[in-house]
């Protein structure tokens, strides 16, 4: 049986998701079983996800995975790069995955490979750092050196799937990973882009979510059922602005030095986002000015997102040490009996057996309850927002 793994957020799950394993399966073939690594209750804009980890788990497997394992939480936050090492690290680690599918706006493995490769290299490395030094942001220097090795195709890097999956194929070399890279053309609208024929992206959703409105024609019937039910209950639609005077809190009791760890690119970013914090009243007045031609919104809310939580780069642990599962069916548990033997990692379907483990992997599992904690304090009804979720809630069995 082919395994295929998709890295994913579904934030929420919608019909282009839907759509992407069903694409994979006529490729791949009928039979092709789906193992998803999805982050958990934040995701990689620095963002709080839309909907709780198991309500989207579930939305998955009702829409055609077969097991949903969690992408841990100093992964789901981090850059590109980080995001797609813990994802491939994760379904490597399951030792039955063969296939990573992807979305990407070229549909191009080979192209994508190709940008991988040039910039594991040398020269790139050269040319990128004579960018940065000339002032523009990453995103542009990285392109213009790309650009000076692979010409056109270097174009690919203009567009987010595009990145993230070039950041795939690294993240596979690098680890030496047993999967093979292939890469779907998306299907309807682009990233953050609005609605066409039936799709929407999932920013677009979720803005219709936050906002009061529907969006059942762009979900599956399973995931709008889901939907209703984590709003009807007060779960949802979570957003950072639940939780912004709690953030604003954080930020204020913490002194300039105390953000360092959190600046990931030792460019001296923390000093211009501590100002920010001194003078501004909200998140979005924050990130406005400490905005910069140099710095995308994206890493600053990161940066936001990862001080409020207290996630350094040190808590990233060399490779994934366990593997947690979220929700599955009939064909995922029976890949959970094969990956008993094929598992370089231990496989948790009760958030007490990492107790068992080595202080590393409890000390990530600690990290991700805290967390789990001011998620749940970003619910619509305080009164849902119970303790300890991380601890008692069970993998959804379907």
């Amino acid at each position: 049986m082919r395994t295929a793994g998709i890295i994913s957020e579904y934030n929420p799950f919608h019909r282009g998701h839907a759509w992407q394993i069903g694409e994979l399966r006529r490729r791949l073939g009928a039979e092709t079983a789906v193992v998803c690594a999805m982050s958990g209750s934040f995701v990689q804009r620095g963002d709080f996800a839309v909907m709780r980890t198991h309500a989207r788990a579930e939305a998955a497997v009702r829409g055609g995975a077969d097991l949903v394992l969690e992408l841990p939480l100093p992964w789901a936050i981090a850059s590109a790069e980080g995001f797609a090492a813990g994802g491939v690290g994760v379904l490597a680690e399951t030792g039955a995955v063969d296939t990573l599918v992807f979305g990407s706006e070229c549909g191009d493995t080979e192209t994508l490979k190709a940008v991988a490769a040039a910039l594991e290299s040398e020269s790139f490395a050269a040319y990128l750092r004579q960018g940065l030094q000339e002032g523009v942001s990453f995103a542009a220097a990285r392109e213009a050196a790309a650009r000076k090795l692979l010409g056109e195709k270097a174009a690919v890097l203009a567009q987010p799937n595009d990145i993230l999956g070039v950041e795939y194929c690294k993240a596979i070399a690098r680890q030496a990973a047993a999967l093979m890279p292939l890469a779907l053309p998306r299907r309807g609208v682009g990233h953050d882009g609005g609605a066409a024929e039936g799709f929407a992206s999932a920013s677009r959703i979720r803005e219709l979510l936050i906002n009061g409105g529907s969006a059942d024609e762009f979900l599956t019937p399973e995931s709008a059922a889901i939907c209703a039910c984590e709003c009807a209950a007060g779960r949802a639609p979570v957003t950072m602005a639940n939780a912004e005077r709690a953030i604003l809190a954080r930020l204020r009791a913490m002194r300039e030095e105390d953000l360092a760890p959190f600046d990931g690119g030792g460019e001296g970013l923390y000093h211009r986002f501590y100002d920010a914090v001194q003078r501004e009243t909200t998140i979005d007045g924050i990130l406005a000015a400490a905005k910069s031609k140099r710095y995308a919104y994206a890493r600053l809310r990161r940066l936001l997102l990862a001080a409020y939580l207290g996630v350094t780069p040190e808590d990233i642990p060399q490779r994934v040490p366990y593997l947690r599962v979220l929700a599955c069916n009939a064909r995922g548990r029976e890949l959970l009996r094969c990956m008993k033997t094929t598992a370089a990692a231990p496989i948790l379907t009760k958030s007490a057996q990492v107790r068992r483990l080595d202080a590393g992997a409890q000390r990530l599992f600690a990290l991700t309850a805290r967390a789990e904690e001011q998620y749940v304090l970003a619910y619509p009804d305080l009164a849902a927002a119970r303790p300890g979720s991380a601890w008692t809630t069970d993998p959804v069995i379907l």
